[in-house]
């Protein structure tokens, strides 16, 4: 996903942004700014006299890493300072040229672009958030299906978290069956089916009394719509080159879910 449109990334970098700031802020209080003294050619910053040496080191190190964890809000939010001659500056990088000789910035423009650079992290992932896929219920889709698409839908990669649901579920029958010597297909077709389990190849039956109406229509719909779900679903998902929509991705993880939840429902018929 595009770091743009991810609201927690935003945020996480809006949280860090304000690290920064809290950090510089703390390391300028043992400074006092230079007022008139050579100004533009000595520090735009200067130790106060009563200051700790090595406070101001330890604080250093800490805006350091603090504008380190920052790296990228300035690029994310285009938030850089113009300096006739130098063009673009970025202000976390550039944070220390103000006790520097020659300083690139002065406190007051790195402190000021923060604010700049908070708001628009803010506004951007308000923005993000209005802007992404409206996904009801998602978390009480089958923890198998969901538990494969959910990175992969995430990144709004669609089409891949439906084809990784199915494969998930297929294995999954694999597995419960001891069957791998047959065509995914095919093993929906014969787990389903009405012939009695055989040497090697168990059936999944709907529980209840097989002569009840209502089992024996579950177990002759499972039947078609296993294998149809094979078909329509995880084949044109696994196959197919197309963007698959928000939306059509969620009716097929929905249809995944449902099967995944009879599969669980179902009884183990062998010989």
């Amino acid at each position: 996903m595009d770091a743009a449109r991810d609201p927690e990334y935003l945020k996480a970098t809006a949280r860090a942004v304000a690290d920064f700031k809290s950090s510089l802020e703390e390391f300028l209080s043992l400074h006092v700014t230079n007022q008139h003294f050579a100004r533009g050619l000595a520090p735009a910053e200067l130790p106060r006299d009563d200051a700790d040496p090595i406070e101001i080191k330890e604080l250093r190190s800490k805006v350091a890493l603090a504008a380190g964890r920052a790296t990228y809000a300035p690029g994310l939010t285009n938030a850089y300072i113009h300096v006739e001659g130098h063009g673009k500056i970025d202000p976390i990088a550039a944070w220390s040229s103000m006790t520097s000789p020659k300083p690139l910035l002065e406190a007051d423009n790195v402190l000021e672009m923060c604010d700049q650079i908070l708001g628009r992290l803010e506004a951007m992932a308000l923005k993000a958030e209005a802007e992404a896929p409206t996904v009801s219920g998602v978390e009480h889709m089958h923890p198998l299906v969901w538990g494969a698409a959910a990175r992969l839908w995430r990144d709004e990669h669609y089409r891949e978290s439906v084809a990784s649901a199915a494969e998930t579920l297929i294995a999954h029958v694999q597995a419960r069956t001891g069957r791998h010597d047959v065509a995914a297909t095919s093993l929906w077709q014969q787990v389903f089916s009405e012939a009695p389990p055989k040497q090697g190849e168990p059936r999944l039956r709907w529980p209840g009394d097989p002569a009840n109406q209502s089992v024996r229509t579950m177990n002759t719909g499972l039947k078609f719509f296993a294998p149809g779900v094979q078909m329509t679903i995880r084949n044109t998902s696994a196959h197919g080159t197309d963007e698959m929509t928000a939306q059509d991705a969620l009716e097929r993880l929905g249809a995944l879910s449902l099967l995944a939840r009879w599969v669980d429902d179902c009884d183990d018929a062998t010989v």
